[in-house]
């Protein structure tokens, strides 16, 4: 059986379509598929379902471990990112340590930052610890920030 290796993103790609900068989703972008209300209609369609998981790997773009000056995203903490035509979003992830001071707050910061996309209903963080985390699953962006390159 295969190790998951964690999602890397290219280094030059700017955010995906429909956020800011800083992981808040564009009003247009969230209301593109909402009704007037605010609500959505489940199931998504598969592009939309496309467009939330971008919008998810922006929003964990702006989560860190408060001892390191790296998003995890970019430290390759995250294995793996589900999203759900039912607008449930699936994270399995995992930490520099088992002993990472942070180890509590990480996830309860990936569940908030994640669920505040309106798109997205309920957010599962998974910590695993297979395969453990290495230097190898940093990006070159983490790797030059961390003077590791």
């Amino acid at each position: 059986m295969s190790q998951p290796e964690p999602i890397q993103q290219n280094a030059t790609s700017s955010p995906p379509e429909g956020t800011t900068p800083t992981g808040g989703i564009t009003p247009s972008a969230a209301s593109e598929q909402a009704n007037p209300d605010g609500t959505f209609n489940y199931p998504l369609a598969p592009e939309h379902v496309e467009k939330v998981k971008d919008r998810v790997i922006e929003a964990l773009q702006n989560v860190y471990d408060p001892e390191i000056p790296v998003n995890i995203f970019e430290l390759g903490l995250i294995y793996d990112v589900q999203v759900q035509p039912s607008g449930d979003v699936q994270i399995k992830m995992t930490l520099t340590s088992p002993a990472c001071p942070a180890a509590q707050e990480i996830p309860v910061d990936v569940r908030v930052k994640v669920g505040r996309i309106p798109e997205v209903k309920q957010v599962d963080v998974q910590i695993v610890w297979d395969p453990p985390w290495g230097p190898n699953f940093m990006s070159e962006v983490a790797k030059v920030t961390l003077g590791m390159m």
